[in-house]
C-alpha cells in the first residue's frame, strides 16, 4: 500500500479530483494550505500600497492506494495539475505500514 501526497495550485483540485475519479480512486483527502518553494511567493499591490506575499495558497491532497495503481495515480495527477509554470506542485509517495477503516474493521487493502 502506498500513501500519495500532492501539492497543486487550488485551482486545479477540480481537474485533479476528476482525472483520480477516471483511473478508478474513490476517495481522496483534501486541505487547504500555504507554502513556497522556487516560486519564493509574489508581490501584490492593495490600495495603492506594495507587498509581499511569502507564503501562497495551495491543496494538499491525500491519497492512499493500492500499490499497483501507483503509476496510473500518478500519470493522473501530473496530467491534470500541469500548467508548465513555476508553482505547478509535488508529489510525495511513501509506503502504508498498515490501514484500518472504522467502521467495519476491516484493514489492509479491505480497508482502501
Amino acid at each position: 500500500m502506498k500513501q500519495v501526497t500532492a501539492i497543486i495550485k487550488p485551482h486545479k483540485l477540480e481537474d485533479v479530483r476528476e482525472a483520480l475519479s477516471q483511473v478508478g480512486i474513490q476517495g481522496i483527502t483534501a486541505s487547504e494550505v500555504k507554502g513556497f518553494g522556487r516560486q519564493k511567493g509574489h508581490t501584490e499591490l492593495y490600495r495603492g500600497a506594495e507587498y509581499k506575499v511569502e507564503f501562497l495558497p495551495k491543496v494538499k491532497l491525500d491519497i492512499a492506494i493500492d500499490a499497483d495503481q501507483l503509476d496510473q495515480v500518478v500519470e493522473a495527477i501530473i496530467k491534470s495539475a500541469k500548467t508548465d509554470k513555476i508553482g505547478d506542485g509535488k508529489i510525495f509517495v511513501t509506503n502504508l505500514e498498515q490501514v484500518f477503516r472504522i467502521r467495519t474493521g476491516e484493514t489492509g487493502n479491505e480497508a482502501l
